[in-house]
């Protein structure tokens, strides 16, 4: 991969912390992907509800880009936004260039970074 490439590559940056689970990712990329039930692009993942050693409650949900995401390649190069993004309504989700999504991933604990093989 040259240089170039490399620095122009991007990825989706997921701020798990605020998911609040409502799966509107998963319905969005099966329509945009044209999935059949049971298959996703991203996956709504569910941790919880448990309680810590401390007493409080914690229920996380991580949405996963699965092997069949394409980062929405097509919407992408009309210039839009990859569809979960687009639809996501805790708004946790950021697209664009990896090199500057990894400088915000260093901000918060609760952070992936996605990037396309």
């Amino acid at each position: 991969m040259t240089e170039n490439k490399a620095s122009s590559r991007n990825g989706l940056l997921i701020d798990y912390e605020f998911c609040t689970g409502c799966h509107s990712c998963e319905v969005a990329c099966m329509k945009e992907l044209k999935l059949p039930p049971e298959q996703y692009g991203i996956r709504v993942l569910e941790d919880g509800p448990r309680k810590t050693p401390k007493g409080k409650w914690d229920w996380t949900y991580l949405p996963f880009p699965t092997s069949l995401c394409d980062l929405c390649e097509d919407r992408v190069k009309a210039g839009k936004k990859p569809s979960c993004v687009q639809h996501c309504q805790a708004a946790i989700m950021t697209y664009g260039p990896v090199e500057e999504l990894s400088k915000k991933l260093a901000e918060k604990p609760k952070m992936v970074l996605f990037t396309p093989v």
